[in-house]
């Protein structure tokens, strides 16, 4: 049996978007980053080559390609979309294997297979149904990364919010113990892990580099979409201003933090029973009325049919 060349080529395209798209969004650092804590441990330099040197062979024989198709995806795309790439991005946590170059290189391999298949399956054969759906393949694939980076950017803010209200308390406790703002969120940092501890660790690093307070936590704000951290830092902005004690404003803003988290958690048992109504309608009714109500309809038929015999 003959292999035709569209299977061969088909197979290399799908072959190398999947080399790419892994080194794009899985690829590891372990080694560059053990090499940097060595020698900050013993108090040396790390120089360039070392690092480069450090890396994965394949990590460093993709990258000359993923920077080329990085700088060709940002000159054909506009500035608004790379903006809204780099927003999820850091919404996401600028994730150290998603950097912004990985991340438009994904895209341009991703989306020109989709094409490259699209174009050897119409060229071998089919209607108008087939282009289209190979056409709708490609965008497919064109806008996983975006698909992938707002997946996890959601679910980011989501433990940012659920998270935030029992920092608050912590932080509250600190500071009615004594600590100072800064303190208080230190070792509500450390007490926590999480996404809300991180930006908590990149805020105070920002404050200890030199940044002012209202700036790192204007910058903290802007780095989620989360409307109570919002809320939070305008409230301690506010109270530096006119000179109202933050303890007071994180007790008030834990206990509005806790009735928000109460109402959410009565708002979603509310709207269960609607959501488990097509569920039970769809699945699980019918099963149970088959296994019911079947018996008995078949004793009927069977008694119809010997009434007419």
């Amino acid at each position: 049996m003959v292999v035709p060349p569209v299977v061969y080529l088909a197979s290399l395209a799908l072959a190398a978007s999947i080399a790419l798209l892994v080194y794009a969004l899985v690829g590891q650092r372990d080694g560059t980053r053990s090499l940097v804590a060595t020698n900050l441990q013993r108090g040396e330099l790390t120089s360039l080559r070392e690092i480069r040197l450090a890396r994965p062979t394949s990590e460093r024989a993709l990258e000359p390609t993923v920077a080329r198709l990085s700088r060709m995806m940002r000159r054909v795309t506009p500035i608004g979309s790379v903006r809204n790439l780099e927003r999820k991005l850091v919404l996401a946590g600028r994730p150290t294997n998603w950097p912004l170059e990985r991340v438009l290189a994904a895209k341009v391999m991703l989306g020109g297979t989709g094409t490259l298949l699209a174009v050897l399956r119409i060229g071998s054969g089919g209607g108008v149904g087939v282009a289209l759906l190979m056409c709708v393949f490609a965008l497919l694939l064109f806008f996983t990364p975006d698909v992938v980076l707002s997946a996890r950017a959601a679910e980011r803010q989501r433990a940012i919010l659920l998270a935030l209200p029992d920092t608050l308390d912590q932080m509250t406790i600190c500071m009615e113990a004594g600590l100072a703002f800064e303190a208080a969120m230190a070792r509500a940092s450390q007490s926590n892990t999480g996404p809300l501890a991180q930006e908590i660790v990149h805020t105070l690093q920002e404050i200890q580099v030199g940044v002012g307070r209202r700036q790192a936590l204007t910058a903290l704000a802007d780095r989620s979409k989360v409307q109570d951290l919002r809320y939070f830092v305008t409230a301690i902005l506010q109270a530096e201003r006119y000179g109202i004690p933050i303890a007071r404003v994180l007790n008030d803003q834990a206990a509005e933090l806790r009735l928000k988290r109460r109402q959410r958690a009565e708002e979603a048992a509310r709207k269960l029973p609607l959501k488990l109504l097509f569920p039970l309608i769809l699945f699980i009714f019918p099963p149970l009325f088959i296994v019911v109500i079947g018996p008995a309809v078949l004793q009927l038929i069977d008694s119809f049919a010997g009434v007419g015999l």
